[in-house]
């Protein structure tokens, strides 16, 4: 099964959503292997967004997720990075779909709720950044035999 990383980022803290968002992941079937809330450091952050170190937005985009405690999470399922960016919606709410966690919660590009990884790289990277190797739990849903048809 394929992992990645998610985050419910400060202005989903401050909203209340983090039960929304991980309750969309569950339902849809995926499975959380690891979770924590923590306030990120500074260092951590522009490890964690260095791709975009040279662009204009960067220093606020830093400032904005070191605002408030987030919670990261590495989510487990078939196809699970595709599967939780659909989940997630457009990175501009304004252009999410309905039934997307940014097109139900989020209004701003800045403010749009939660982070999910990208590629199969930039999980293994952030998972990495965020999680250890034994703070990933291994274990089988009892509900894997309804969800998946082959495993």
């Amino acid at each position: 099964m394929e992992r990645t990383f998610v985050m419910v980022k400060p202005d989903g803290v401050q909203r209340g959503l983090v039960g929304e968002v991980i309750g969309r992941l569950e339902r849809k079937g995926l499975k959380i292997v690891a979770m924590k809330m923590l306030w990120i450091a500074r260092e951590m952050a522009e490890n964690h967004y260095a791709e975009h170190r040279e662009k204009p937005f960067f220093s606020a985009l830093v400032d904005y997720i070191t605002s408030g405690p987030v919670v990261a999470m590495v989510v487990e399922g078939k196809n699970a990075i595709k599967v939780v960016r659909t989940l997630v919606g457009a990175t501009n709410p304004a252009e999410a779909a309905p039934g997307t966690i940014r097109g139900d919660f989020g209004l701003d590009v800045g403010r749009n709720v939660v982070h999910a990884s990208d590629s199969p790289q930039s999980a293994e990277r952030e998972i990495s950044l965020f999680f250890s190797d034994d703070e990933i739990v291994n274990w089988e849903k009892a509900d894997e035999d309804w969800i998946y048809e082959e495993r």
